[in-house]
């Protein structure tokens, strides 16, 4: 019995791939490398701070995004204070309103899980035999008899905790989320927002008698980094090197496309202005 589990290194029973093995894994064979890496030593870490990771690689795609395209756009009009003025008036106000998203969103998270647990302890109180079919077909679906489970099914409706904590757990296939996860989260979404924004902006702080220039310099700096960026966070979710290659090119492709419109809306706007 014990051999149909799949075991954490807390020891607990799991019978599905933690989300932090598949994120960004749109492949087969990406997803199989994020299945190599249940068992690696990295797992645990995985699962404990791989929120964190998500939080920064999305505050770092947007922040290397969004104030790159806004700056190569403000460029257009040929003034350097311009665009560290409206760049960082963006940059700041971007980086508040991702760590405060980030935040709430956490807090609804937990919101939503407390109902959802409340519900599942109401449906096990009213409706025992009910959720116990629930459990005999939850592990037919992973192919464990209702015989072989007659002892673990058993253990669970002994337990009432237990057995609303399995059910939300694989039924629902919900995470607790820790409370003080909320202010870390936010904090580290707004950073990492902030200082993916930060690097495109630099060769206007360095080279202010000449905007082009500076515009230059920033193209070459942030396709660098968002080179790195697309490969390193492929890297990160278990990807080949197939993959890896893609997402560092398809973050690429994003931000130049979001540099390229913006400066030609921009320009083309103070030219009408100016006609």
């Amino acid at each position: 019995m014990a051999s149909s589990f799949r075991t954490t290194q807390l020891g607990e029973p799991t019978l599905q791939y933690p989300p932090s093995a598949e994120t960004n894994c749109k492949t087969v064979s990406c997803a199989k490398a994020a299945d190599d890496q249940l068992a690696s030593p990295s797992k645990g870490f995985k699962a404990r701070y791989g929120f964190l990771m998500r939080d920064a690689i999305i505050g770092l795609a947007d922040g290397l995004t969004v104030p790159f395209a806004l700056t190569a756009g403000l460029s257009s009009l040929g003034s350097t204070r311009l665009v560290v003025v409206g760049g960082l008036a963006e940059l700041f106000a971007g980086a508040i309103s991702m760590g405060l998203g980030a935040y709430l969103a956490a807090v609804q998270e937990r919101q939503v899980y407390r109902v959802d647990e409340a519900k599942e302890r109401e449906e096990i109180r009213l409706r025992p035999l009910s959720e116990e079919g629930k459990l005999y077909r939850m592990f037919q679906s992973y192919g464990i008899s209702e015989e072989d489970a007659q002892g673990v099914l058993h253990a669970l409706m002994d337990d009432s905790n237990a057995w609303v904590k399995f059910m939300m757990d694989f039924g629902l296939k919900s995470e607790e989320p820790d409370p003080k996860k909320a202010w870390i989260e936010g904090l580290v979404m707004g950073t990492a927002y902030f200082f993916g924004g930060l690097l495109p902006m630099i060769p206007y702080f360095a080279i202010k008698e000449n905007v082009t220039h500076a515009l230059y310099v920033s193209i070459g700096i942030t396709a660098v980094i968002l080179v790195a960026f697309g490969y390193a966070k492929a890297t990160f979710a278990g990807c080949t090197t197939r993959d890896q290659t893609w997402s560092a090119l398809h973050t690429l492709l994003v931000g130049t496309v979001a540099a390229g419109v913006s400066y030609g809306i921009v320009r083309g706007v103070n030219s009408a202005m100016s006609g």
